[in-house]
């Protein structure tokens, strides 16, 4: 018996669409959501992109209307988590424009130096010299932050080094294990529960990969909606170590 959930957290890639072309299904789910006015937040380990940027490109490219306000990055959670901990607010970052800028927006002051916290994100301009301040930061008392375990990230070209094998390279560096923030970790579901103001037995995490989506409901005591439109198949569903809440074939069975 499916329960009545007042609060969604949704993934995106895979869930809403797949690569450059839209799931109807997930739009549909979406369009759902808004006429019933439940809340909703998509949770994505993506850094690289503001919540502004994800809401205009769902717009523009899959036409699917919402509000930055329904966006929440692992850089927010970032930020989020560095704001509760008065530590101090110098802050070294690996990352693009989207990790980088909202932290610095948020009133981190840039230390090469000295800093705070260390915080590596996925940076397609990486070089030598960032992962060496780095670790001469962390070898120097900052704080380790990795934005988001993603090993590798889909592409057109294939699979690409995601910010788990930066931060991964840092950790080995350093010797030092990192404070990891995304999916599916506590940390950013934590703070995505006090964004929508609710509690985990009436909240719904809802993605198509289990490694991520779904067990960031498993470790986190969050009820989890597998569907079956991306990265977990329905072969390997019967395999599976421990069963989401719910599957779906797609999101259009789902019944609020």
């Amino acid at each position: 018996m499916e329960k009545h959930y007042q609060g969604y957290l949704i993934d995106l890639d895979g869930t809403i669409y797949l690569g450059k072309e839209v799931i109807p299904a997930g739009k549909r789910f979406i369009e759902r959501l808004q006429e019933l006015e439940l809340p909703f937040l998509f949770v994505t380990n993506n850094t690289t992109k503001t919540p502004e940027a994800v809401a205009d490109r769902l717009a523009k490219e899959f036409d699917i209307h919402v509000g930055a306000n329904t966006v929440y990055t692992a850089s927010l959670a970032t930020i989020d988590y560095m704001k509760e901990q008065d530590k101090g607010n110098r802050v070294y970052v690996i990352g693009e424009s989207g990790l980088v800028d909202l932290i610095l927006s948020a009133g981190f002051v840039w230390d090469e130096e000295a800093p705070d916290y260390v915080v590596v994100g996925l940076d397609t301009a990486i070089n030598y010299e960032k992962f060496a301040t780095a670790a001469l930061c962390i070898r120097n008392g900052a704080t380790f932050i990795g934005t988001n375990p993603d090993k590798s990230i889909p592409t057109e070209r294939g699979l690409l080094p995601g910010a788990g094998s930066f931060i991964s390279l840092v950790q080995t560096a350093t010797q030092t294990d990192p404070i990891m923030i995304g999916k599916p970790n506590a940390i950013i579901m934590n703070e995505a529960l006090k964004v929508m103001q609710l509690e985990k037995p009436h909240v719904l995490m809802v993605g198509d990969n289990y490694e991520t989506d779904i067990q960031s409901g498993l470790q986190n005591g969050i009820d989890s909606l597998l569907v079956l439109s991306g990265f977990t198949t329905k072969a390997a569903v019967s395999t599976l170590p421990e069963q989401p809440t719910y599957v779906v074939d797609s999101l259009d069975e789902w019944i609020f």
